[in-house]
C-alpha cells in the first residue's frame, strides 16, 4: 500500500521453486513491478512476509538479500568498460581483484562478450548491452535473478533472439528467476510457469499450456494467446434433445463430448454465457472436410497473409461480450486490433492455414471447432469447466 491508501498489490500468495523461471505478466498498472520491487527490498511490504530461501527478509536491506536485478534500461555506467561494469558489484562487496577477473572472464566467455571487455557501453549494440547487464548479475552468483522487462528496449527481431538466449542461459545456470513483462508472448515462450496479474491481484498461475487450454476466467482467456481469443455473448438452449449455443443467428450444436468435459454447462441451460473461440480453432472449411466444427459463410473484411499463416477478420451476426474490447486494450502488446463491432455484426479473428483461399472482401466458408470452445459465467467471469 502506498501513501494515500492506494493498494498496488493485494493478497498475493506466490511460491517460486528453487531453480524455476517464473514469469509475472499483466497489463500496465497490474502490480507486477511492485511485486518485483518488494522482493528486492526496494519497496516495503505493508503486510505479509517476503521469504528468500525459506528466510523472512522483510527487514533485510536490498544489498544483503543476495539477489541480482536486471533492469529495462540496462543501468550501465557509461564511463566504465564492459569489464568494469560487470565487476563493479563484486568490487563493492570486497571481492579480491584476482577473483573478480576470474568471474568476469568466465561469464564474458559464456555470454560471448570476451572480445568486448575493453569497450564502453556507447560502443555496444542494444543486445550486447543487455548481455553486459546480464553478465553483471551472473558474476555475483546470486540466490535469485529479478528481471524487470529486460527486453522491452530491443527491436522485434533482437527481442526474439534474446528470448531464446535467456531461456538457454537459464537451462545452463538453473538460478531461480522472477521475470516481469507485459508481453504475453514473451511470458508463454520463456516461463516454466506464468503468473497472470490484474489490478494488483493474482488471476492464475500455471504452466503456459495450461493457461492457454484452461484459463481460469475471462481476463486470462482474453490476455493469453495471440491473436486474442474471440469473446461473444451466447445463450444455451435445448434443441431436439441436444444442447445448442446460440450466437445471434448462429447456432452451434454441442456434442456429448463437450458436455461430458464441462458438466456444469447443464446448469446454464436457458441462460446466457460468454463463449470464447480462439482464432486458431477457426479454419477454412475447404481445408477441414471432416472437421467436427460447424460451418458458416462469411465475408472477409481483411486478410493478412503472413507467409506461415493467414489472419482473417470478418463480421458475424453475434454480440461481442461486454468488456472484451477493454481486455484486448489491456494487453499492451503489438497485436493488431480491429473495431469489435462492425455494420455486419461483431468482427472476429481467425488464424488460417497459408493454403486458405481467404481474400479481403471475398466470401469464405469457415469451420469452428466446437469441441475447443470456452465458456464463461457472464456475471462472475469465471470459466465453466467441472
Amino acid at each position: 500500500m502506498y501513501d494515500g491508501g492506494s493498494v498496488a498489490v493485494e493478497a498475493l500468495d506466490l511460491v517460486i521453486a528453487d531453480g524455476e523461471f517464473l514469469v509475472l505478466v499483466g497489463p500496465s498498472g497490474s502490480g507486477k513491478t511492485t511485486v518485483l520491487r518488494m522482493t528486492a527490498g526496494l519497496e516495503p511490504a505493508t503486510s505479509g512476509d517476503v521469504l528468500l530461501g525459506g528466510e523472512v527478509v522483510n527487514d533485510v536491506p536490498p544489498t544483503d538479500r543476495n539477489i541480482a536485478m536486471v533492469f529495462q534500461s540496462y543501468a550501465l555506467y557509461p564511463h566504465m568498460s564492459v569489464f568494469d561494469n560487470m565487476g563493479f558489484g563484486l568490487k563493492l562487496h570486497g571481492v579480491k581483484k584476482p577473483e573478480i577477473r576470474t568471474r568476469v572472464t568466465e561469464t564474458a566467455t559464456m555470454l560471448g562478450l570476451d572480445g568486448l571487455l575493453n569497450r564502453k557501453p556507447s560502443q555496444l549494440s542494444g543486445g550486447q548491452r543487455q548481455r553486459v547487464a546480464m553478465g553483471r548479475a551472473i558474476v555475483r552468483d546470486p540466490l535469485a535473478f529479478l528481471m524487470d522487462e529486460p527486453l522491452s528496449n530491443l527491436d522485434a527481431k533482437l527481442r526474439v533472439e534474446m528470448r531464446a538466449y535467456l531461456a538457454t542461459l537459464h537451462q545452463r545456470l538453473k538460478t531461480t528467476t522472477l521475470y516481469v513483462t507485459h508481453d504475453q508472448t514473451e511470458a508463454m515462450t520463456m516461463g516454466d510457469r506464468v503468473a497472470v496479474m490484474r489490478d494488483g491481484r493474482l488471476q492464475q498461475v500455471d504452466r503456459p499450456q495450461v493457461l492457454y487450454d484452461h484459463p481460469a476466467n475471462l481476463f486470462v482467456a482474453g490476455f493469453i494467446g495471440s491473436p486474442a481469443m474471440n469473446l461473444l455473448r451466447g445463450r444455451l438452449v435445448t434443441d431436439g434433445g441436444g444442447t445448442v449455443v446460440e450466437l445471434g443467428e448462429l447456432a452451434l450444436h454441442l456434442s456429448a463430448k463437450v458436455l461430458a468435459q464441462r458438466p456444469r454447462l447443464a446448469e446454464y441451460t436457458g441462460a446466457d454465457v460468454i463463449v470464447g473461440i480462439r482464432p486458431e480453432d477457426i479454419e477454412d472449411a475447404a481445408l477441414r472436410p471432416t472437421s467436427n466444427g460447424s460451418t458458416l459463410d462469411v465475408r472477409v473484411s481483411l486478410a493478412e497473409a503472413l507467409g506461415a499463416e493467414v489472419i482473417a477478420h470478418f463480421p458475424i451476426d453475434a454480440q461481442s461480450a461486454a468488456g472484451a474490447a477493454s481486455l484486448l486494450a489491456a494487453r499492451d502488446d503489438d497485436s493488431p486490433l480491429l473495431e469489435t463491432v462492425a455494420e455486419g455484426g461483431t468482427v472476429i479473428t481467425a488464424r488460417l492455414s497459408p493454403r486458405s483461399a481467404a481474400r479481403s472482401g471475398q466470401p469464405l466458408r469457415v469451420a469452428i471447432d466446437v469441441e475447443r470452445m470456452h465458456f464463461f459465467d457472464p456475471n462472475t467471469e469465471a470459466a465453466i469447466w467441472d
